[in-house]
């Protein structure tokens, strides 16, 4: 475990360039053309109306 005290670094680097390459990935999807095109389902539609006064 001595390498790890040496390049413990090199591993911080590793993780946050699979971070932002994930966030950018995500970014990318477009679930609502996949749910319409592929499955034929619609998405719900969501309302943030609170009308149940």
């Amino acid at each position: 475990m001595e390498w790890l005290k040496d390049y413990w670094w090199i591993i911080v680097v590793i993780l946050i360039g699979i971070f932002i390459n994930t966030i950018k990935s995500l970014s990318k999807l477009n679930y609502k053309s996949y749910l319409e095109k592929k499955k034929g389902i619609k998405p719900i539609p969501y309302n943030d109306d609170d009308d149940d006064d």
